[in-house]
């Protein structure tokens, strides 16, 4: 049987990037605890057009916990208390009739404030872009038992793959570092024959994207994995940095060589 909660709201409103921004107190009462947080952020939103005020932006798309898109800090926690959940998939019962809830978009210097919740997270795409994908021409679709993988190496492939790119390992990090991402994006392409020849090159540009969009550096705090709502594990780091490390030397290496001719 469903509980109604009668809950008190505070929302960070800010008009756009250069506005100044503050939280705003809004009362969510009659809340179905089986309603979803952004079910929960319409019905209030509802009620906030009805009198004729702006509703709370905030980014959804899928509301299934697989685009990444609905990403917000509820009460200080990426994608709020319950692990391994996204909040368009964190239901209401987790709360208490009376709670209080603060909702805030991620901070980060790399995730400029759209407007209210919506952050800019381009830079993950950019970081994307600068390396994580296969060039090679492959033609059409080949059967998926063409190329002989181990089964170890296909699901740590896989558990890489799992990233939604959503940004809680950064609003998570102390650094605001996107270190756990990007080492998944890699990380993906990497365990796999199809992602060897253009590995090195792709470690390198797309660490030095990750710098270049301002995220700050991993000092191993764990928070990133512990906020993940797919269970990211911070081993892909490591595996990051070694590539990372083994790429500097080989190009150390072929520079000195070439000097010496």
């Amino acid at each position: 049987m469903s509980k109604k909660l009668n809950l008190t709201l505070h929302v960070w409103r800010q008009k756009g990037p250069t506005a100044a921004g503050d939280f705003v107190k809004y009362p969510a009462s009659g809340i179905d605890d089986h309603m979803s947080f952004l079910e929960m952020l319409d019905v209030v939103n509802e009620g906030l057009i009805e009198k004729g005020e702006d509703p709370i932006a905030f980014d959804h798309d899928c509301r299934e916990g697989i685009c990444g898109s609905c990403g917000v800090m509820i009460n200080g926690m990426a994608h709020g208390p319950r692990k391994a959940t996204t909040a368009c998939q964190l239901h209401m019962r987790v709360f208490h009739d009376g709670d209080e809830i603060w909702i805030e978009p991620w901070r980060a210097a790399a995730f400029p404030i759209i407007k209210d919740l919506i952050v800019d997270r381009g830079s993950l795409d950019r970081i994307v872009q600068s390396g994580g994908y296969v060039s090679v021409r492959t033609g059409a679709a080949r059967d998926a038992n063409n190329i002989a993988i181990p089964k170890d190496d296909a699901d740590l492939a896989m558990d890489a793959a799992q990233c939604i790119g959503c940004g809680a390992c950064v609003a998570a990090c102390p650094n605001a570092s996107a270190s756990l991402f990007t080492s998944a994006k890699i990380g993906h392409l990497a365990l796999l024959p199809q992602g060897g020849p253009e590995r090195e090159d792709r470690v390198r540009r797309m660490v030095l994207q990750h710098d270049a969009e301002l995220f700050g550096s991993c000092t191993q705090h764990g928070e990133c994995e512990a906020a993940c709502p797919k269970q990211i594990s911070i081993n892909f780091i490591a595996r990051m940095n070694a590539d990372f490390i083994k790429t500097a030397v080989t190009a150390n290496a072929d520079l000195k060589q070439r000097e010496g001719q």
